[in-house]
């Protein structure tokens, strides 16, 4: 077990500092801006296509979903690698690969080149949950339902939120049986995402109640 604590540790600290990287605000500096001060003053795709243009923005979300992605991605092939001369128990294998998974998510949220002010992490979670296993397919349900819900409100706050409670939903519906047992440390990870997803949004849930929410296209909120 002991063996584990570096490479878990080094594993961490690459994953952060992938996640790190602030793909929206790097955008908007190559175009002589800083989105910081527009907009809704976020580092995220949201914000970087509504002060550079949307070509920008999707650009910025394709980044933000790589970077949660790749670390993912190498984590679980290299954790599942050793797993297969060691056979542990699935339990101990999704501590880790869990574990790593967060980085991305922690780099995003809080990244040390940006003093530790970061987005939502939204694209980020898309990513690492498109690495998971048992979860890739789920999220991309919930993409749809966050492409559906964002094109009828025009809301991506709103679209965001429904996904992330639609995820939640659709993973403790189908993985009951299991998620309390092997699949405990999985659980514990998504009740943490869908709790994130909605605690970074509290300033978004403050401006719709009073109006004053941007929309993705058309009429603009009132001052």
């Amino acid at each position: 077990m002991t063996g584990w604590v570096p490479i878990l540790g080094g594993g961490f600290l690459v994953a952060y500092l992938c996640g790190s990287i602030p793909f929206g605000w790097l955008i908007g500096k190559m175009r002589g801006v800083d989105i910081r001060e527009h907009g809704s003053k976020n580092i995220g795709a949201t914000n970087c296509g509504r002060v550079c243009g949307w070509p920008w923005g999707v650009l910025a979300f394709i980044l933000d979903v790589a970077k949660g992605f790749g670390p993912t991605v190498l984590a679980v092939g290299l954790i599942q690698f050793m797993d297969f001369f060691r056979h542990e128990p699935d339990l101990f294998v999704w501590i880790r690969i869990t574990f790593l998974a967060v980085g991305p998510l922690v780099g995003h949220t809080f990244p040390v080149w940006l003093k530790f002010k970061g987005g939502k992490a939204v694209a980020t979670s898309l990513g690492v949950l498109l690495a998971l296993p048992p979860l890739w397919w789920i999220a991309l349900v919930a993409l749809g339902v966050w492409i559906v819900v964002t094109a009828a409100t025009r809301y991506v706050s709103i679209g965001s939120t429904v996904a992330a409670l639609a995820f939640g939903g659709i993973y403790a519906g189908y993985y009951r049986a299991e998620a309390l047992g092997d699949c405990l440390p999985v659980t514990i990870f998504v009740i943490a995402l869908v709790l994130l997803v909605l605690v970074r949004h509290k300033a978004n849930y403050v401006r719709l109640m009073h109006g004053t929410e941007n929309r993705v296209w058309g009429r603009k909120a009132r001052p």
